[in-house]
């Protein structure tokens, strides 16, 4: 005679993807290539209660910032799957944009949330070379071919011609945190000029939901034995074995410079 098992619901299951450097095209920066896969099982292997995303980034590329948020909403609105953002250090810049893919944003008292707006860069060698006597010559076809050259002098035209290429990428990134912050962001805040916020100022100001650490928190949301499953983008086996070194420096020497905007 069959005995009655009582059934023995299982525990939840979190997939945990960690979003931790520089968001760039290439090399070690986080991409939307180089993320794809990680991303699309976090979603799908399992059948998860949820996805977290553990978020300490200082920024980086427009353009992969929004490719990479576009795939995590787009698997999270396919599969009906709520999506939460943990920060860490900081969530800056395209960091800031990659925790606006999450449902709600929960931040460590010291994490560093902000910096809504965008920054061109580069060096003026243009007085470098005059006075060591070299001579540069530069012929091209179409007139905007040499815009912004470093070793010419910088001109009005090439300022406004910035500002021009600069204004459309602010427009998104602000309508990007309008649209996922709706009516949790601060009336009347001047919440759009790059300034930064710690903790429960970042809070207040509707950037973030509240201050929560995750297990702590995914714990509350789905159970004492809630289970977490990382996932994390694997290295190439060139980095595996340090065999790209000059790549590598590279990108750590601008990971550092950005890093440092943060006094991290």
């Amino acid at each position: 005679m069959m005995r009655f098992i009582p059934f023995i619901p299982k525990p939840a299951t979190v997939a945990v993807i960690r979003l931790q450097g520089q968001i760039g095209a290439g090399g070690r920066a986080l991409n939307d290539a180089g993320l794809a896969r990680v991303i699309e099982q976090a979603f799908v292997r399992g059948r998860p209660a949820a996805v977290a995303l553990v978020i300490n980034s200082p920024g980086g590329s427009a353009a992969q910032s929004s490719l990479i948020a576009a795939r995590i909403r787009r698997l999270a609105d396919e599969k009906k799957i709520p999506v939460h953002a943990f920060v860490e250090d900081v969530a800056a810049s395209g960091g800031y944009w990659l925790a606006c893919a999450a449902d709600e944003i929960w931040v460590d008292p010291s994490s560093i949330l902000g910096s809504i707006g965008v920054i061109y860069s580069g060096f003026g060698l243009s007085d470098l070379i005059a006075r060591h006597g070299v001579e540069r010559r530069v012929h091209t076809a179409g007139r905007s071919k040499s815009f912004a050259d470093p070793f010419r002098p910088e001109t009005p035209g090439d300022v406004e011609r910035i500002h021009a290429l600069l204004a459309p990428l602010h427009e998104n990134f602000i309508a990007w945190v309008k649209a996922r912050r709706g009516a949790r962001l601060a009336e009347g805040a001047d919440l759009f000029n790059a300034d930064i916020w710690v903790g429960e100022g970042a809070v207040r100001l509707g950037l973030a939901d509240g201050v929560a650490h995750l297990k702590p928190k995914l714990k509350e949301f789905y159970g004492e034995k809630v289970r977490l499953v990382s996932y994390q983008r694997r290295r190439g086996l060139l980095g595996r074995f340090g065999l790209n070194l000059a790549d590598t420096a590279l990108a750590l020497a601008e990971e550092r410079a950005l890093w440092a905007r943060y006094g991290l």
